[in-house]
């Protein structure tokens, strides 16, 4: 078996509207799709960031029900040289920085939670190469 990558990954949201507002119109992300009541689906790089109601997925009779609860972690990368611009205005349009990290080989990155108080990091290129 040779996994290439993840496609996609999830998160479990409340509002449409708000995840919405914060992934596509603060962070930029493409909106792929969107099913009211359901879900809504963004680009991100090579990945799709899939945001559902968990509510009505746990009940999906379509496809296998999931759902989830609590804070979940992901992390987007930049490219290196507009990592400090990322952090600024990220900051100016009013979302706080909880920690920023220096990691070894001197890469960094940076903490903040979306609507839904899930964990978000900002990290700069080489951090898990």
């Amino acid at each position: 078996m040779m996994i290439k990558q993840i496609k996609e990954t999830c998160l479990y949201v409340k509002d449409l509207d708000a995840t919405h507002q914060f992934y596509h119109g603060l962070l930029n992300l493409p909106l792929i799709s969107r099913a009211e009541g359901r879900h809504i689906f963004f680009r991100a790089g090579q990945s799709v960031l899939l945001c559902f109601i968990s509510e009505t997925t746990k009940k999906d009779e379509k496809l296998p029900p999931h759902y989830g609860t609590g804070k979940l972690h992901l992390a987007f990368e930049v490219v290196a040289d507009v990592y400090e611009s990322t952090k600024k205005e990220i900051q100016e349009r009013g979302v706080e920085i909880i920690h920023e990290q220096i990691w070894k080989e001197g890469n960094k990155s940076f903490y903040f939670h979306d609507p839904d108080g899930h964990v978000l990091e900002i990290v700069q290129p080489g951090l898990w190469d």
